[in-house]
């Protein structure tokens, strides 16, 4: 669907009375931590406005031209000139004055904070050593140079710890690896030649929704859409199918389904013999896996784990599609590692629409460079103590860390309600010697506990180039107006600082157009610029597997991994219960009988953005504790009431809601609130567990427990 789209030309003149204003139309790219990248179009005037001197942004609405997103923006971004011009921005560097996390800070200059910056971290620096600062960012924007690229230059000089870990994503990526050797995978809008759509652990229409007309169009071509999730989600709403399986048991599912397969010949053998490993030690093992037996472990009735099976095996093409929400599990990685597998039993990956799609960040490779990012020559060696960003709250806690973290410098993240455990990041945060230094544009949760926090730009007003994660094009995304006030883009900081702490290397100081040149390969800049968006390099039938080249050690799909083997994991696919073999929640049970879940249920803010501005998080109506009818029954608890949600590390006050969307035995309680909206100072992360995965550096978010019980009931 197509909202309205500005029809400015590049120039006009808009006329009011006697006076008139030039107007222009600049092209960008939403920059957010969501795999839609949509293409955008600013309308700009040349008048003042909020914390502007010049040129002011007056509309914003999707680019029709965009392949993708087609001129549709969600509702968060539809209103993101409100964000730009919030009064609650931050327009000037500020310095705190009173204990840390209340907030208290005096405006200052930006010679002044800079001085303070670089006396502090030189400071540090000859007393504990470079490893005593620590850099943390996330993908609060996803930019090619403004997420991180002088800022791993300008750490590496000083010897910093190094970041390591991933919120999100990373571990989907080693999962599928170490079946296919890569995180490479089938084009998502591919999903339009289906005909059976699986849509496994992704909330399509509210996470991914640019992709759900594609989705729409293989329905209307004939396709059955299944949905599999714990949580009965809009998008399961809007399919042909739901299956419904307890929270962490879904490689029991897939090895169900494996085995009907198996049993009733619906493989390729032609594939699995000319491009697949170990396929007769997988068969083997899924004979113990039979419907009956699946079916109990996930909760779900035998003929259901056999029509899925069934239905897998015999409709071609048949695709998968997932994204990053089953990997916060402690068996995370062997989720996508398994789900890897059924496309090469089957052969999908024969034909276009078939196969898995997950992220396509790594067909970036295609075209972008980020090496080029790193540090400079003079920089001390790589080998740094490296830091798992899951970790935080353990790293600013850990006294016997030598040296200590001294030093903590964020950006383009919220810690502090997106990390998991996050009292313990709290109390971290608020150590009297730790010195931590913030990029930001609103007083965020984390921001509160700054020394120092230096005003970050918008998207509008810088230049980047926006690599999508969930579909195939670069965009080009203009500065439309310069930063408000002394707001700058990241490059710009990290080039002040370094001029700061009295660094000469050039490398240090490259300009953003030279950034984005030395990164992007084969890619003809002018076009990318005047349009908008370019297709990445690649084939427009873009089928990786079809014909075998996995690039793994054996060149096939590796149904038996001795790489895994190798590094102390199952080398088959292998279902384990939540809590058993990685050390999370294990034991909890008896006293925390709830797993919890924390999904994005929200449509007008993304992660912990959006959630505190007036015409956002309000109109969510606020954060919730939802559960099914049979545990609010069981606990005394009606729709409306307030309750307590806890666990060993933290508790929340919540409204209770009841529905028949969960399953017994759940809990859900939407991430992304910040803590002045939940009301006791907490976040949904209060509660969750920091154990990191199975593999490939993540945290386990959803192998979270907790208990629920009514606070008082609803007034009548």
């Amino acid at each position: 669907m197509a909202t309205d789209v500005a029809a400015d030309p590049a120039t006009d003149v808009a006329t009011a009375g006697a006076r008139s204003t030039q107007r222009r139309t600049v092209l960008g790219t939403c920059h957010h931590d969501c795999p839609d990248s949509c293409g955008w179009v600013v309308t700009v005037e040349d008048r003042p406005k909020g914390g502007s001197s010049g040129p002011t942004a007056v509309r914003m609405r999707g680019n029709p031209e965009h392949p993708y997103s087609r001129g549709e923006l969600c509702p968060k971004v539809n209103r993101f000139l409100d964000r730009v011009y919030s009064p609650e921005r931050i327009l000037r560097p500020l310095v705190q004055r009173g204990a840390k996390g209340r907030g208290d800070f005096a405006p200052a200059s930006w010679d002044d904070a800079l001085a303070l910056v670089a006396d502090r971290l030189g400071e540090i620096v000859d007393r504990h050593g470079g490893e005593a600062v620590l850099p943390w960012w996330s993908a609060g924007t996803q930019g090619l140079i403004q997420q991180s690229s002088l800022d791993r230059r300008f750490f590496a000089k000083l010897g910093a710890s190094r970041l390591t870990g991933s919120l999100c994503g990373a571990v989907a990526g080693a999962g599928t690896a170490s079946t296919n050797g890569s995180g490479r995978a089938a084009d998502p809008t591919d999903v339009r030649f289906a005909r059976l759509v699986l849509l496994w652990g992704t909330n399509t229409r509210l996470t991914n929704r640019h992709l759900w007309p594609f989705v729409e169009e293989a329905r209307a071509n004939g396709a059955t859409i299944v949905v599999i999730d714990p949580l009965r989600t809009m998008t399961a709403e809007s399919a042909d199918w739901f299956v419904q399986p307890l929270p962490g048991t879904d490689v029991a599912l897939m090895l169900g389904m494996m085995h009907v397969l198996v049993r009733d010949d619906l493989i390729d053998h032609d594939y699995i013999e000319r491009h697949t490993v170990g396929f007769d030690r997988l068969a083997g093992m899924v004979q113990e896996w039979s419907p009956e037996r699946a079916a109990h472990v996930c909760g779900l009735a035998t003929d259901e784990v056999e029509r899925l099976g069934c239905a897998y095996g015999t409709t071609t093409p048949a695709f998968i599609r997932t994204l990053i929400g089953a990997e916060h599990q402690e068996h995370g990685a062997m989720f996508f590692r398994t789900l890897a597998c059924l496309p090469a039993l089957t052969g999908a990956w024969r034909r276009r629409g078939g196969g898995l799609a997950r992220s396509v960040g790594a067909w970036a490779e295609a075209n972008i460079d980020e090496s080029v990012f790193d540090g400079p020559p003079s920089a001390p060696p790589t080998a740094r103590r490296a830091v798992n960003m899951n970790h935080l709250g353990r790293a600013l806690t850990d006294p016997t860390m030598d040296p200590r973290v001294m030093a903590l410098f964020v950006w383009n993240g919220n810690p502090l309600v997106s990390v998991p455990n996050a009292e313990l990041t709290r109390r971290g945060l608020a150590r009297d010697d730790l010195f931590t230094v913030a990029s930001e544009q609103f007083m965020t949760d984390t921001a509160r506990y700054a020394d120092v926090i230096f005003p970050a730009a918008t998207q509008i007003e810088q230049t980047d180039v926006v690599a999508s994660w969930g579909h195939l094009y670069l965009g080009w995304n203009e500065a439309a107006i310069p930063p408000l006030g002394e707001a700058v883009p990241n490059t710009e900081l990290w080039r002040r600082l370094a001029r700061a702490m009295g660094f000469t290397e050039p490398e240090l100081f490259e300009d953003d157009e030279s950034l984005l040149r030395s990164a992007l390969r084969d890619v003809d800049v002018g076009a990318l610029r005047q349009r908008g968006f370019v297709r990445l390099s690649l084939p427009e039938d873009l089928r990786p597997y079809a014909e075998g080249g996995f690039p793994t050690a054996t060149g096939r799909a590796e149904l038996y991994s001795d790489g895994l083997a190798a590094q102390g994991h199952d080398p088959l696919p292998a279902f384990r219960w939540p809590g058993e073999g990685v050390g999370g929640e294990a034991g909890l049970n008896e006293r925390y009988p709830l797993v919890l879940m924390t999904p994005k249920n929200h449509t007008r803010f993304l992660n912990t953005s959006y959630s505190h501005l007036p015409k956002h998080g309000p109109a969510e109506g606020g954060p919730f504790a939802e559960l099914d009818p049979a545990d609010a029954a069981a606990r005394g608890i009606a729709d409306g009431d307030t309750v307590r949600v806890w666990n060993e590390r933290g508790s929340l006050a919540l409204t209770a809601r009841v529905s028949a969307r969960l399953r017994p035995g759940v809990v859900a309680v939407p991430f992304g609130w910040w803590s002045s909206q939940h009301g006791d100072h907490g976040t949904a992360n209060s509660l969750t567990n920091d154990t990191l995965t199975d593999w490939g550096g993540g945290v386990a978010y959803g192998s979270t427990r907790v208990e629920v019980e009514r606070l008082r009931a609803e007034p009548t």
